[in-house]
This record gives C-alpha cells, sequence and structure tokens, in this order.
C-alpha cells in the first residue's frame, strides 16, 4: 500500500499567502463572461454539460461587478466571515488499481465564510444562498491508472473533482447554466455550499496552494490530476492552450506516479473542466451520490 497523498499540510500560511498574490494580479483584471458557453459537446473554452434544462433563475441579482460581458472579480463582494474547520478530513490511498479516497468535505486549515448567507450580511442583496456547510461521509475510489475515453464524455452538476485541501470540485454552472463564478457569491475563498451542505468550489481559489503555480492541487473522478495556472517555465494558461476538456497531454509526476494527460485551472471561463477526458467509472458517482446529506429544504434560490 501507498499513500499517495494524506492532506494534513501547514495550508494557514500558504492559503494566506496564495489570497495575497491572487488578489493583487485580479485587481485590474476584467474577465469574458462564460454566460452561454454551455455545449451538446465538447467544445473548447465551453462547458459540454450532461444537464439540458436548467433553472430559470440562479443567485437574486447581477452586481456592479458586471461589465457588458465581462465581469471583474475584484470588484465582486463576498460573503462575510472567517470560519474554520479543525474537523476536516481527507486521506488519499492507493490500493491496487484504484485510488481510495475518504473525507468529509470540509475544507482544510483554511477559513470558509458564514453560511447559509444571513440578511445582516451586505451581499444578501445579490444571493440569499439558504444552505449550510455541514460534514459528509464521502468514501469513493478514482482509478490510479486513468484511461482516456473514445469520446470525451459530458460534466453533470455536482461534483467533477476536489481539491488537495478537501473542497469539492463543481462545473462552472449554476443553477441556472449560468458562470457561477460571476453570479454566485462565495466567500473570500470562492466557495459556498449547495442544498445538501457540500461546500465546493466551481473555479479556481485565492486559497488553495499552488493554484497559480506549476503543482498538483486536486483530482478529477475520472483520476487525472488537476495542476495549477502556470506552466513549467511560469507562463500563465489560457483556453487557447488547453484542448476541449480544459486539460492537455503532458507528463505530470504526483507522488511518483507519472500521467500523461492533467487537466489545468486558468482565471477564464470554464476554469477548471470542461469536459471528461477519462473514463468515469458509474460507481464512484453513486458513491459520492450515497455520502451527501439529505437534501435541505430551499427557502432561496439554489445555488
Amino acid at each position: 500500500m501507498k499513500r499517495l497523498i494524506c492532506v494534513v499540510l501547514m495550508l494557514g500560511s500558504l492559503a494566506q499567502s496564495a489570497l495575497t498574490q491572487t488578489a493583487l494580479a485580479q485587481s485590474a483584471t476584467r474577465l469574458p463572461l462564460g454566460d452561454g458557453r454551455v455545449s451538446t459537446r465538447p467544445l473548447v473554452g465551453n462547458v459540454f454539460a450532461c444537464e439540458t434544462t436548467f433553472r430559470v433563475n440562479g443567485a437574486r441579482h447581477d452586481g456592479p461587478w458586471f461589465h457588458g460581458d465581462a465581469w471583474s472579480p475584484s470588484e465582486k463582494p463576498h460573503v462575510s466571515g472567517n470560519v474554520l474547520w479543525p474537523e476536516a478530513t481527507l486521506t488519499v490511498t492507493l490500493r491496487g488499481d484504484r485510488v481510495e479516497v475518504r473525507g468529509n468535505g470540509l475544507p482544510l486549515l483554511q477559513p470558509s465564510g458564514v453560511f447559509p448567507i444571513t440578511p445582516r450580511d451586505t451581499v444578501y442583496k445579490y444571493d440569499t444562498n439558504p444552505n449550510a456547510i455541514a460534514a459528509q461521509k464521502l468514501s469513493f475510489d478514482i482509478p490510479a491508472v486513468p484511461r482516456a475515453a473514445d469520446t470525451p464524455a459530458c460534466v453533470p452538476m455536482g461534483m467533477v473533482g476536489f481539491t488537495n485541501t478537501g473542497v469539492a470540485l463543481f462545473n462552472a454552472l449554476d443553477a441556472a447554466g449560468r458562470d457561477a463564478a460571476a453570479h454566485e457569491i462565495q466567500d473570500k475563498c470562492d466557495g459556498h455550499p449547495q442544498g445538501n451542505a457540500l461546500y465546493h468550489y466551481h473555479s479556481s481559489s485565492p486559497c488553495l496552494p499552488g493554484a497559480e503555480e506549476n503543482k498538483h492541487v486536486g483530482w478529477a473522478l475520472d483520476g487525472y490530476p488537476i495542476v495549477g495556472s502556470r506552466d513549467s517555465t511560469g507562463v500563465l494558461l489560457t483556453n487557447s492552450k488547453l484542448d476541449v476538456c480544459h486539460g492537455r497531454i503532458e507528463s505530470v509526476i504526483v507522488d511518483g506516479r507519472t500521467y500523461n494527460y492533467a487537466y489545468r485551472l486558468t482565471a477564464e471561463y470554464p476554469y477548471i473542466i470542461g469536459c471528461f477526458h477519462g473514463q468515469l467509472s458509474a460507481n464512484t458517482r453513486r458513491d459520492i451520490r450515497s455520502g451527501l446529506q439529505p437534501a435541505r429544504r430551499r427557502n432561496g434560490p439554489p445555488n
């Protein structure tokens, strides 16, 4: 048995440093809005979504951070609060031809905002997210040796991967099929919970160590690694350098194991994963669903 990752890291100072660096990098940036870039086939710069019908409304209002067909992350407000989760756990362990993932979905040594969003929070006028954050019972496997699919597969709503800090990764869409990173109000780590109380990201996080570098930051559910936004020479990657699934063929070594493909974080939509490059086991999706908290009754728009 070989341990690939046992994520008990000294992330506090690293997360704060990453948060500061990213905030500075984004201070003068306007990003193209991803609304409408949902496709029924693999397409660069799009989300190839399994879902074809979306709700009419997501977050309540657009805000002053929107500028026509662009939005400004530095102008977008965040949910208030600085909640730490000392009970957060994640282990990622190699066992034969599979990698066992065990955790509770809480962020490791990094803060979240206060959820549900309260009427006292100034962002409530934009997003009334009624969901709390709670521990899950996540116990699922991903392939130790991922294999490319004959044809890239669509990504579902819900979990499509996870970070080394224990946070679930969702695709780039909100419940209305829009650019979630732009429309939904998240905390300062760009995370928030959904109806099952699962905390997650729709895009890269300023609290994720390595997100702005050429470093391994997490895993997709098909078993391929997710790597930060710069290549080995320090160049910031964009959609033009990536394939239809928001990754590329390259050699990535994680704990001594070599992978021939990796997804890449970018500042631009779809941020993390546009489709699945690899074969995804139905058991993985089933086991994730079975470990989630029962859906809570919503008192406001879904997120």
